[in-house]
């Protein structure tokens, strides 16, 4: 999905934040955890007062918040003793933000397994959720209603954990050495081609060599007789017709041989 439908409505809260603290900070959280179109949050935990708020110890929303940003409808759920309340638009989100989860590691997700994770009654309710996931752009695919799946085409990048860093630098490596890989075989195919074309330019040449001596040879040796002047003439011609008519001497000369 395009960066601007994940951070451009976030811009708003990033400036008024960085003039709040305390309950006025709280209450922007809340605000913004329900605002449609912010899904995105690794950005809004980088400011200043939100650290200083994750200081306190009684403080359960900059917690709420890393919910948000990196975790699952499930996380929430096992936590939900040390965490605010959610709203229903609170709820909502973090379903939408599960499901941007499942979706980017597989592409067909069973009913079943999307009604565990997203802890939604029935197939009803689950439709109309993944219906609103499609519109809010959070993911994009159809409903399998027969196979009872969903199918996914896309879905939006969520803010990566900086304890998962690594596992995405040495996914980037393993991308480079995959890269370097195919530059290699391409370079030696490159390299291949180019000694079959120089073969075939020196077989070439030397074929243009011989016969350039053989037409040199008849030359000085000017006769007057048929033979001569047919050689002569047929040396005139391409290269590639030389290869007929020079086996046409050879055997003219064996005919004429005489027999001991």
């Amino acid at each position: 999905m395009a960066s601007e439908q994940k951070h451009g409505p976030l811009q708003q809260y990033l400036l008024l934040a960085k003039s709040l603290r305390g309950a006025a900070l709280v209450s922007l959280i809340r605000g913004m955890l329900e605002a449609p179109g912010v899904y995105s949050f690794g950005e809004f935990l980088d400011l200043p007062c939100v650290k200083e708020l994750s200081l306190d110890p009684n403080d359960g929303y900059s917690k709420l918040l890393n919910v948000f940003a990196y975790g699952t409808y499930n996380d929430y759920k096992a936590n939900e003793g040390t965490l605010p309340p959610l709203s229903e638009a609170q709820k909502k989100k973090l379903r939408h933000l599960t499901l941007a989860t499942l979706a980017a590691n597989t592409q067909c997700i069973p009913y079943s397994v999307l009604q565990k994770a997203l802890e939604v009654a029935n197939i009803r309710q689950l439709e109309d959720l993944l219906i609103e996931a499609v519109y809010s752009n959070v993911i994009r695919g159809k409903l399998d209603q027969c196979k009872q799946q969903l199918e996914v085409d896309a879905s939006f990048g969520r803010d990566m954990c900086p304890q998962n860093t690594g596992e995405l630098v040495q996914t980037l490596k393993d991308w480079c050495l995959g890269c370097e890989s195919v530059c290699f075989a391409i370079e030696s195919q490159v390299h291949r081609v180019r000694q079959s074309r120089e073969c075939r330019l020196q077989s070439q040449q030397q074929v243009y060599a011989e016969v350039s001596n053989i037409r040199n040879m008849l030359t000085a040796a000017a006769s007057s007789s048929p033979l001569s002047s047919a050689v002569h003439c047929e040396l005139e011609g391409t290269p590639e017709e030389h290869g007929g008519f020079l086996k046409s001497i050879s055997k003219n000369k064996s005919i004429s041989s005489p027999k001991h």
